[in-house]
This record gives C-alpha cells, sequence and structure tokens, in this order.
C-alpha cells in the first residue's frame, strides 16, 4: 500500500463516519461516498443505547466521548418490561451516576460525527453500482452518475445490502421471521399522558405469545414504537392489505393482539403518522468472508443482526474504530 493510501468508505452510517473521523485524527486522508442527498434527506431512526465496552469505547477511540455526554440521555436507561395484561415484570432505572449505556438518538449521533469530519469527507448522491478489482490490489468503484474513481482500500459500511459484500461473500441477509410494524407519538407527555407514563423515560417492552410491542422514549418528547409479529414476510400481499390505509392495517394488527390489555393496545391505536412496515433481516452466524487485499467490511454488512440492532450500532462504530489499529 503507498505511503498515503487511497482509501473510500462506502456509507455514511454511524460505522462508516467513526472510521473516517478515527482515520483522520491520525492524518489518514479518507472520502466517503453515500447515496443519500445530503444529510437531512431522510430520517435517521429510533434511539441507540451506547454500551460502556462497545459504543463509549469507540466514541473515546474518535475523541468524541465527552460531546456524546453532553447529549445523550442516561434516564433513557430505565427498562420496562410488562406482561400481556399490563402487570409489570421488571423496571429498572438507572442511577444518578450509571452511564453503562445511555441512550442518543441516532440521527444526533450522525450529525456528531459528521460534524467533526473536515469539510467535503463526504460526498453526497453516490449511489455505488460496481467495483472493480483492478488486479493489483487497488479497486474501481463505479457510480450510478457514471463517474468512477480508483482506490487502494475500499472499507463497506453500507448495511445490510451492501454493494461490497459480493467481493467478499455471496451470502445474502435472510427474513428473520419477524416482522417490525413502526408507529410514533409526537408530544407524547401532553398529547399521550396514559402512554408517556407506561413507556417512563426509556424503553418499555410488552411480550407474550410470540409477539411484542417495544416501546422508546426518543428526544423532542417522542415515543417510538414497534409492534413486533411472527408473520410471514410478505404478510400484507397475502391478506390485499393496503399498507397506505391506516384503519385496515390498525385492524389487522389488532387482530392479532387480542386480549391484550386495551392501555397496551393504544400503542397499536394511538399514533401520529403511518404504519411503516420493517421485515428484519440477519446474516447467517457464522459468517465469514473470503480474505482480498484492498477491500473490508464494517458494521451491518458483514454481520447483519436482528432483532436489537441497538447492539449491532454498538459493534458497527467500534469496527470503525478499531479498524484503524489494522492500518500502518
Amino acid at each position: 500500500m503507498p505511503t498515503t493510501p487511497r482509501i473510500a468508505v462506502i456509507g455514511a452510517g454511524p460505522a462508516g463516519l467513526t472510521c473516517a473521523r478515527v482515520l483522520q485524527q491520525h492524518l489518514v486522508p479518507v472520502v466517503v461516498y453515500d447515496l443519500d442527498a445530503s444529510r437531512t434527506a431522510r430520517p435517521q431512526g429510533g434511539t441507540l443505547d451506547m454500551h460502556a465496552d462497545s459504543g463509549q469505547a469507540a466514541l473515546r477511540a474518535a475523541g468524541l466521548l465527552e460531546q456524546f455526554r453532553q447529549l445523550s440521555r442516561p434516564e433513557g436507561q430505565q427498562m420496562r418490561l410488562l406482561d400481556r395484561d399490563g402487570t409489570v415484570l421488571f423496571d429498572d432505572a438507572p442511577g444518578a451516576d450509571e452511564d453503562h449505556g445511555p441512550e442518543i438518538d441516532r440521527g444526533q449521533l450522525r450529525d456528531l460525527l459528521l460534524d467533526t469530519l473536515d469539510p467535503d469527507t463526504v460526498r453526497w448522491s453516490h449511489k455505488l453500482t460496481a467495483v472493480t478489482a483492478l488486479g493489483d490490489g487497488t479497486h474501481r468503484l463505479r457510480f450510478d452518475d457514471d463517474t468512477s474513481t480508483d482506490v487502494d482500500l475500499v472499507i463497506g459500511a453500507d448495511g445490510a445490502w451492501s454493494k461490497v459484500r459480493p467481493l467478499l461473500s455471496d451470502v445474502l441477509p435472510a427474513y428473520t421471521g419477524v416482522t417490525f410494524v413502526e408507529v410514533g407519538l409526537n408530544q407524547a407527555t401532553a398529547r399521550h399522558p396514559h402512554l408517556a407514563a407506561l413507556v417512563g423515560n426509556g424503553t418499555m417492552m410488552a411480550l407474550a405469545d410470540n409477539k411484542g410491542l417495544i416501546a422508546q422514549r426518543t428526544s423532542n418528547d417522542h415515543i417510538r414504537t414497534y409492534i413486533g409479529v411472527r408473520i410471514d414476510q410478505h404478510w400484507h400481499q397475502h391478506l390485499g392489505l393496503d399498507l397506505t390505509n391506516d384503519t385496515a392495517v390498525r385492524d389487522t394488527l389488532l387482530g392479532y393482539f387480542t386480549g391484550w390489555d386495551p392501555t397496551l393496545l393504544r400503542l397499536i391505536t394511538d399514533h401520529d403518522r403511518g404504519y411503516t412496515n420493517r421485515p428484519r433481516f440477519a446474516l447467517p452466524v457464522p459468517h465469514t468472508c473470503t480474505h482480498t487485499p484492498g477491500i473490508t467490511l464494517l458494521g451491518d454488512a458483514p454481520h447483519l443482526m436482528s432483532p436489537f440492532s441497538g447492539i449491532a450500532a454498538n459493534l458497527a462504530i467500534l469496527d470503525g474504530a478499531e479498524l484503524t489499529r489494522s492500518m500502518p
């Protein structure tokens, strides 16, 4: 590898951005390519608990631990477990000095990383269409705007359906048998006080009958709920269900939760936006990649796991920080 290698990170998610940040701390040039048109092109999802031995360790390596602590919500570490009848089985609220897994919104974490990169590190509107080995350990990247670039190291941090992974593995993510249907509540304390009290400051899970309601408090008094069911991946198509028909989706979901506590069912019926279908995929365990000079993977691209992606996000950014230790 040349003294100053040409490094390309594919994907401006937490893993790719953490890797870029640590590389730049060591004065190593890097370019991040992302298919989104801008950093604000789409919502970044819910909340993440940053674990002390993984996510926080990666942020410490990136020199961002103190900034993270200023943004994080230690109270979000509260974990509450309920039965289907609303009985509280477990409720653990953190002490004032506990920081084993404070929460942070995905968007806030991404902004923190983006704001600390050198200007023009991220090239937006660059959708990768092909990676071609040039025979000497280098690779040519082609994008959907007909541009291309040659690099010495390709770091695939482009998620579950990675365009880089096929060069290292022919395995594809498989449906886990679990689908989450996502809904959200805005201004929860004022507009939905009973549900806000039910969820608490962190995560509430009601689990029974191979089903679950998982509700998480995020910043700005928002609650995001995942309605989890073991069901065929194409359940709505088999039922002839239009996912944009809120009434039909609501009634179908309520049918799966027959007999559950009426207050819990309000997490299905009371929401401030439509239902979003999110089937859960995972790579097989174990999953290994063929060693190929000049190319590697981070985060979900090599080890997509489900359904609790908070753990995956911690491992992803730890991947990004640790990869730099392997570089000359």
